[in-house]
């Protein structure tokens, strides 16, 4: 605006006035609050040397992508408020370019430091003291990942508040239904409750902290009086993207008790019938938005960018400036141009290796991303991890599920279990063993740290342990152990074992939870101990808390709940799926997951064989590219990918008879680009022994006296049903 005013006064006055009119009526800049502290203590000890928002996320740090959202959604100013680390912050944004961008299309980026804020309540009064904001902006944290289009959710938000002064938020969601085992989102975050007018959008009630112990929730009657209609949803994910209005920094400053901005500010909101300020939501429908909450939601949104839903926010169209470009390559594998890669070396599908990165013979990198410079030697297995920059990885080491920091050094034969976090540089000696979910960092454990979640300490030097130092490195053979002993805050210097560094702990509550936000996936005997919890419940629950049967006149208002009912059921069998295909969820557990669905159902086998099928052949289609060839070869490699998971809901006749119906189903109503290939995928269901011959000449011949628009099917088959006919005739001849 200045240049613009500066250029207007060396001309006339008449174009001098002319261009007040044009500021006039210009929109006032679109600005946004990017909060570059998580406050939160879930990446420690990662988070004592370096901000999470510079913690790299597929090669890139996690700001870097936010940033670029913002611009290409149409930000015009944005704030980088940072506390922790602050000087790593302020360096990274003026050496990647951010900071002092001006001029037509670009963001202005400016950083906002202080080292008081222990909060994100903190942070906006701050900024609000600083006189920033002059009008409506976006507020969003530096770990948040998206694509989505702001412009309908910055246009609703702008309208509501032309009619309503008093609505001063707009929340971005999305559906998201949490496990039914769990109560946890694919992010490794606890289902929210909400209760949103289904009419208006407004927030009515916003729990994130519920009792999964209860199968119900307790509202204020209040919200039920004065609302005839609300929605009570928990399949809504909280995308931690907010439009709010000016009002909001001053709210903040007029309250010091709001720390926490869902916890303290939303619920405080919408309790607080004095002032009467609303809140709305939007729910996104297309495009991507999460945010990185903890490990486990890491390790996801890691795998959503390698599978290309974050699109364009990918490694082959954003890359790090300074090294060679990721160039995709078939089945979702990632490579810098300049990778040094034996010939006997394996990379596996959805995988990324960085620049100047060496690997050898006879390595196995499967659903991993390695960084840049890393040097692995022979032998080496690593699946499912993170491996940072400049890491060394000698001969036979294996790595699985873990996090693998910077610097790090993994001596020959070394084993590092799922689910653990080795901090920057880091030294794991020969042969040595580090334990599943173990945390190890170079930096003993703070002693003081707070009880309260939300508050990460600027000052990481304060409160450090007295713990023992360390010890030289040295091998206990192939038997390495883990040191019993531990000092009196609860730190394990575990020099002895071969790991220079010490093992944190989280107390005993702490580490019966780790598999809740890690990145290893749930295991199977804990999927079997909360399916077990699960059928116990509905066992144990009384006849009076079950619903009554329905009478006979209402039987066609139970058909219309029923089909409803199942509609759901595959709904959250398909997200379920969706997650074991993008390692959210083992293989081996996805069983676990679907039965533990259809037990909350209460439906039967033959139900999640449909499902599952449903969900395989849309893997299938979402695969395929435009042309019938293509669609019938994704359709063949999912079956075959995933017959043995279709097996185990077809074991009798009525299961297979499901499967064909649900495909007939799926070809005349839901997808119908499987409507040519239908007697193409027949037989190739019957090759790989999904369907048996039985049920499809039982299905053949039950579409005998039905109309002529059901047998479309049977018709399109004839030719393979009259070969089964023919062999079984043969079959009986001989016999």
């Amino acid at each position: 605006m200045s240049q613009k005013k500066s250029r207007s006064r060396g001309g006339g006055g008449a174009a001098a006035a002319g261009d007040d009119h044009e500021d006039l009526a210009r929109p006032p800049p679109l600005q946004a609050v990017l909060l570059a502290d998580s406050f939160t203590l879930k990446f420690r000890p990662i988070t004592l040397e370096r901000p999470k928002v510079l913690l790299p996320l597929v090669h890139m740090p996690m700001i870097e992508y936010t940033l670029t959202w913002l611009e290409s959604a149409g930000v015009d100013e944005a704030f980088v408020f940072c506390c922790a680390h602050s000087n790593q912050v302020k360096e990274y944004l003026e050496k990647s370019g951010w900071a002092g961008r001006a001029g037509a299309g670009s963001m202005a980026v400016t950083a906002v430091e202080s080292h008081d804020a222990i909060s994100a309540g903190d942070a906006l009064r701050v900024i609000f003291e600083r006189g920033m904001i002059h009008g409506d902006f976006v507020l969003i944290s530096g770990d948040t990942i998206s694509n989505m289009s702001l412009k309908d959710a910055l246009r609703e938000h702008l309208d509501r508040k032309k009619k309503d002064p008093l609505a001063v938020m707009t929340m971005i969601i999305k559906h998201s239904k949490p496990s039914v085992l769990t109560h946890q989102t694919r992010l490794g975050t606890d289902e929210i409750v909400m209760a949103i007018d289904p009419e208006t959008k407004e927030l009515l009630y916003y729990e994130d902290r519920a009792d999964n112990s209860n199968l119900y929730v307790t509202i204020d009657k209040d919200i039920l009086s004065n609302n005839p209609t609300l929605q009570l949803h928990n399949d809504m994910e909280d995308c931690y993207i907010d439009i709010c209005s000016p009002e909001v920094l001053s709210l903040f400053t007029d309250n010091f008790d709001y720390q926490h901005l869902r916890r303290h500010f939303v619920k405080g909101l919408l309790v607080d019938d004095i002032m009467g300020y609303k809140i709305y939501t939007h729910e996104l429908r297309s495009g991507y938005a999460a945010r990185i909450d903890n490990f486990r939601s890491y390790d996801t949104v890691s795998k959503d960018i390698i599978q290309r839903w974050t699109y364009p926010m990918v490694p082959d169209v954003i890359s790090n400036r300074n090294c060679s470009e990721s160039r995709l390559h078939r089945q979702g594998i990632y490579k810098a141009s300049d990778v040094t890669l034996s010939h006997s070396a394996q990379i596996g599908a959805n995988s990324v290796v960085g620049s100047a990165t060496s690997i050898g013979d006879h390595c196995r990198i499967l659903n991993s991303v390695i960084g840049e410079g890393c040097t692995i030697g022979k032998n080496v297995v690593i699946n499912g991890s993170y491996v940072w920059d400049n890491v060394v990885i000698e001969d036979g080491c294996q790595v699985s599920n873990s996090l693998v920091s910077d610097g790090v050094h993994l001596r020959a034969g070394a084993i590092v279990e799922p689910g653990c976090v080795l901090s920057f540089n880091v030294e794991v000696g020969k042969n040595a063993l580090v334990p599943a979910h173990s945390k190890v960092s170079l930096l003993p454990q703070p002693s003081n740290e707070d009880s309260d979640e939300e508050l990460e300490y600027a000052d990481t030097n304060s409160g450090v342990t007295d713990s023992p130092p360390f010890s030289s490195m040295r091998s206990n053979g192939d038997q390495a152990t883990v040191p019993s002993e531990e000092d009196e805050s609860g730190t394990s210097e575990t020099g002895t074992c071969g790991v220079v560094g010490y093992i944190w702990t989280s107390g005993d509550a702490g580490i019966l939870e780790e598999w809740r936000q890690s990145i290893a996936p749930i295991s199977k005997e804990k999927l079997e101990e909360l399916q077990h919890a699960v059928s116990e419940n509905d066992g144990s629950e009384d006849e009076s808390n079950n619903p009554t049967l329905p009478d006979k006149d209402d039987s066609s208002d139970s058909a219309v709940e029923d089909d409803d009912l199942i509609s759901k059921f595959e709904k959250e069998v398909e997200e379920t799926f969706q997650r074991a295909m993008g390692g959210g969820v083992n293989r081996d557990n996805l069983i676990l997951e679907i039965n533990g669905l259809r037990l909350a159902y209460s439906l039967q086998h033959a139900d999640c064989a449909g499902a599952v099928f449903y969900s395989v052949m849309k893997s299938a289609l979402q695969a395929a590219q435009s042309t019938n060839d293509t669609l019938l070869k994704t359709t063949a490699e999912a079956l075959g990918k995933w017959k043995d998971l279709l097996r185990n809901y077809t074991k009798t006749v009525d299961e297979e008879m499901e499967i064909l119906l649900k495909f007939e189903e799926m070809c005349q109503e839901t997808t119908k680009e499987f409507s040519p290939l239908f007697s193409k995928i027949l037989p190739f269901l019957y090759d790989t022994e999904v369907i048996s011959e039985d049920a499809i000449l039982r299905w053949a011949e039950e579409k005998e006296h039905a109309d002529e628009s059901d047998k479309v099917f049977v018709k399109q088959s004839e030719a393979f049903i009259q070969w089964l006919k023919e062999a079984e005739e043969e079959d009986d001849e001989e016999e």
